[in-house]
């Protein structure tokens, strides 16, 4: 097995003894593996963090390692180890938010949580979209009482005030708090340690995130070739039928061949219905679907149709991966 990258790292241990690692890549006929080795320890076995012929893979998953043990207090003896460039001493905003996750009020972070289940519910929208966890928890943290007060949280625009500001802010004025706005004080009270393991604990959500879209998207792949179903990869990957549709896009515009998942979920589709759908397209466009679903289904009341409408505009996306692709073929 060749070595293709080495490097050390250290931290500090129990009375001030250095603790010592070293991580590699290694490759073995077209075989990645990244092992990380603990020196301190009695044994010296590696502990594999990826093996496999992806280089993309081998990539992430290196580096999901590194910001878990950079987040634990290891150091490389040679900096610059993850990708992107930018200070590990993060930014105002960060610390913003880094202090919103280790200060919460959670009792008014749960009456925050509650309010927007509430509205997202109403809205028929994702809880999200009303507001991130992250900029409740800063709510939270800060107990902003005005309106100059809450635009002072990242992420609060005016467009947000305009819809929930003056509900916010009657939540946070029964609730007490310690600090003061303007929030300057943030960069001189955040804990310097807590605030770098924080910036590390970001980076591994994010590679983490990474592995998991690449795992879902080989389990795809997998599934296409061998004949299964939507409905199969959606309780397999415990994703909705609409994100599972998403994934489905994302593969098709990187090259991927779905059409003998598309011949598949629409068997049950009459050619002719099929048809009307294309002409459809061609005749509105696909940026969006629902004048397409307007110009083929606009004539029949919902209590007509034959199937849900979230199944029709599932079978609109489908066609819509063929059509895409004949656009495609025809420009070359």
């Amino acid at each position: 097995m060749q070595i293709v990258f080495l490097n050390t790292f250290e931290k500090l241990g129990e009375g001030q003894r250095i603790d010592s690692a070293q991580l590699s890549i290694c490759e073995n006929q077209g075989i990645w593996a990244v092992l990380w080795v603990e020196l301190n320890e009695e044994s010296e076995d590696p502990i594999t963090w990826f093996e496999g012929t992806s280089w993309e893979e081998m990539i992430v998953a290196f580096r999901h390692g590194i910001a878990r043990v950079m987040g634990e207090g290891y150091a490389p003896i040679i900096d610059g180890m993850l990708d992107d460039r930018r200070s590990t001493t993060g930014s105002f905003v960060t610390m913003l938010q880094c202090y919103g996750e280790l200060h919460a009020n959670q009792e008014l972070f749960q009456k925050l949580r509650e309010w927007r289940r509430t509205k997202a519910i109403a809205e028929k929208r994702s809880a999200y979209l009303v507001a991130t966890n992250r900029m409740l928890w800063m709510i939270s943290a800060f107990v902003p009482k005005t309106a100059d007060e809450l635009a002072q949280i990242p992420g609060w625009g005016s467009a947000k005030h305009a819809s929930y500001g003056l509900e916010v802010l009657e939540i946070t004025s029964e609730a007490d708090r310690e600090t003061e706005f303007p929030l300057q004080w943030v960069s001189d009270k955040l804990d310097s340690i807590a605030y770098t393991q924080w910036l590390y604990k970001q980076k591994e959500t994010k590679y983490k995130s990474q592995m998991d879209r690449q795992q879902a998207k080989k389990h795809i792949l997998t599934a296409v070739q061998q004949g299964g179903s939507l409905e199969q990869l959606g309780v397999e990957l415990e994703l909705s039928r609409r994100e599972l549709m998403d994934r489905i896009e994302q593969l098709e515009q990187e090259g991927y061949d779905m059409e003998s998942l598309i011949t598949r979920e629409l068997v049950e589709m009459p050619d002719d219905e099929q048809q009307l759908v294309w002409d459809a397209l061609s005749l509105v466009g696909d940026k969006y679907l629902k004048p397409v679903l307007q110009q083929v289904y606009g004539t029949l009341e919902a209590s007509q149709l034959n199937k849900p409408v979230d199944v029709l505009y599932e079978r609109l996306r489908l066609i819509r991966l063929r059509f895409r692709r004949s656009l495609t073929s025809k420009a070359v």
